[in-house]
């Protein structure tokens, strides 16, 4: 089961961006989730399923 997500949480993918940033903020909830590389600022929609596959660790609070 995907760890709880909320909105300004920062994750980390098992595999870099073309950029060279592993670190992504959730933009968006729901059936897909938004991401947006702290990098370069590209965005993507993930469905659940395929980021809990891909995520590195828990999610870290953006304070």
């Amino acid at each position: 089961m995907l760890t709880e997500l909320n909105i300004d949480d920062l994750v980390k993918l098992k595999k870099t961006h073309p950029c060279g940033s592993f670190t992504w903020k959730v933009t968006r909830l729901g059936a897909n989730i938004g991401l947006k590389c702290q990098g370069c600022g590209h965005y993507l929609l993930f469905p659940r399923s395929k980021l809990e596959r891909i995520m590195k660790g828990a999610p870290t609070a953006n304070s």
